[in-house]
């Protein structure tokens, strides 16, 4: 199995009905996916038993604060956003992953010593597809 650099990952979003565009100044993200179990175990069964139900994520970008990169920008609180994530950058053949929902979180941080920091937590609504570039 190949490894690969973190550095090669691309994080594209827009808002709602936009075209999605590269974030800028990246430094991490986490794109999670989760579903939920329904117990179905009878009487009768020796061990329990589940039956997979509904699915949600998050994905959360971790940047340093650009006031002049348009896609941070649109990162309100409550903003309708799509995004595109490419684990491994965005050439022909690589996979990539795309989805839309609602930011529930945008922090900005910084310290006396230290970068301007980002932070923007979005809530995925619908399935997140697997695609191919």
């Amino acid at each position: 199995m190949a490894t690969t650099k973190g550095s090669s990952g691309v994080v594209k979003l827009a808002v709602t009905g936009g075209s999605a565009a590269a974030m800028g100044e990246v430094r991490s993200y986490t794109l999670t996916q989760t579903a939920d179990t329904i117990e179905d175990t009878t009487m009768g069964d020796s061990a329990r038993t589940y039956q997979a139900s509904l699915t949600t994520g998050t994905l959360s970008v971790e940047v340093y604060w650009d006031d002049a990169d348009a896609v941070q920008l649109v990162m309100d609180a409550a903003a309708g956003v799509i995004f595109e994530v490419y684990p491994t950058g965005t050439g022909t053949g690589e996979k990539y992953y795309t989805g839309s929902g609602t930011v529930t979180s945008n922090e900005i941080t910084a310290a006396f010593d230290g970068m301007v920091e980002g932070s923007f937590e979005v809530q995925i609504s619908g399935a997140v597809t697997e695609a191919t570039a």
